[in-house]
C-alpha cells in the first residue's frame, strides 16, 4: 500500500508542474490582462466605459486638427478612439506594462501612428502643444493640474470623467451611463485695464475675472458704466455697455495684450474696436 501511495504522490506531483505555468509565465499574463483596481502611481485602474469616451470626445468637438493629450492613459483606450476619429494623440501613462498594452492595441486598431503613448509622470509631462485635454484621476489631482491648465493656449478644450475643479465651474456637463463628463474651456485671462481705442478719447475698459466669468465698467470721460451680459469662452469675448441712447454690444478676440473686435449701436452701425492692456497688468 505504501508503495501505491508513493506512486500516486509522484504522479500528482507531475501534473502539478505539467499544468502550472512558470512563475515568469505568470507574470507575463497579469503584464497582458490589466485589472480593474489595478495599482498605479496616483491612482487605482479603472477604465471609462467606452460609451462615455465617445461622449467625452463629442463634449470637446475634436476635429482632424485637434492634438489631444490623455493623462493617465491607461491602456490607451481614449487616445485610440480619438485617433479613430482621423486626430492625433497622445496618452501619457505611469506604469510602463500598461503602455505596453496601449500600443500594442494601437497597432491592432490601425491607429499607431496617430496614438502614440508616452511613459512617465503627468505631473512632470510637458503637454502645452495639446488643444483637448482629457483626464480620469480624482479632484486633489485635477487641482494640482489646474494651474498649468490654466496656463494653456486660450479655447484649450479639457474634459474630465467624473472629478471637477472644485470653483472653477464646468462650461458643460453630461450624465450618461457610466458616469458624468465635465468640459472646461480654458478662458484667456483678461483682469485689468483695458487702454481702448474707438476714437473715443480717455476710455479705459476695466476687468474682473473669475475663470470664465467676466465683470467690469467702460470709463468714457468722466462718464463709467457697468458692463453687462459678459461672456468669455477661451479667447472669444462678448458684452455690452448700457447708456441713455440704448444698449452697445461688443464683440471680439483676445490675443495676449490685446482684444480686437466689432461693436454694433442702438442703429444696428457697426464699428471696430481695439483694447491694449495696461503694461502693469499684463499676464
Amino acid at each position: 500500500m505504501r508503495r501505491y501511495l508513493l506512486v500516486f504522490t509522484a504522479i500528482l506531483a507531475l501534473l502539478s508542474l505539467v499544468s502550472a505555468p512558470p512563475a515568469s509565465a505568470v507574470q507575463e499574463i497579469q503584464k497582458a490582462e490589466p485589472y480593474i483596481g489595478q495599482p498605479g502611481k496616483d491612482v487605482i485602474w479603472v477604465p471609462t466605459p467606452m460609451n462615455l469616451v465617445e461622449t467625452m470626445l463629442d463634449m470637446a468637438r475634436v476635429t482632424r486638427n485637434d492634438y489631444l493629450v490623455d493623462l493617465g492613459s491607461g491602456d490607451g483606450r481614449i487616445p485610440i478612439a480619438a485617433a479613430k476619429r482621423g486626430l492625433r494623440a497622445l496618452g501619457i501613462e505611469y506604469n510602463p506594462d500598461m503602455v505596453a498594452i496601449a500600443r500594442e492595441k494601437a497597432k491592432k486598431e490601425g491607429v499607431a501612428d496617430r496614438a502614440t503613448f508616452w511613459e512617465g509622470d503627468i505631473f512632470e509631462s510637458d503637454f502645452s502643444r495639446a488643444t483637448v485635454v482629457t483626464m480620469y484621476l480624482l479632484s486633489d489631482l485635477n487641482l494640482r493640474l489646474r494651474p498649468t491648465i490654466l496656463d494653456m493656449k486660450p479655447g484649450t478644450r479639457v474634459v474630465s470623467h467624473s472629478f471637477s475643479m472644485a470653483d472653477w465651474e464646468e462650461d458643460a456637463r453630461v450624465d450618461v451611463e457610466g458616469g458624468t463628463a465635465y468640459l472646461w474651456i480654458v478662458p484667456a485671462k483678461v483682469e485689468g485695464v483695458w487702454t481702448w481705442d474707438e476714437g473715443l478719447e480717455e476710455a479705459d475698459l476695466t476687468l474682473r475675472q473669475d475663470f470664465q466669468k467676466i465683470e467690469g465698467s467702460l470709463k468714457l470721460g468722466d462718464r463709467e458704466r457697468q458692463i453687462s451680459n459678459a461672456f468669455l469662452e477661451g479667447d472669444m469675448i462678448r458684452f455690452e455697455v448700457n447708456s441713455p441712447a440704448g444698449n452697445r454690444r461688443f464683440s471680439g478676440r483676445v490675443s495676449g495684450r490685446t482684444m480686437k473686435g466689432t461693436s454694433t449701436g442702438p442703429g444696428g452701425k457697426n464699428s471696430a474696436w481695439t483694447a491694449t492692456m495696461s503694461a502693469n497688468d499684463a499676464p
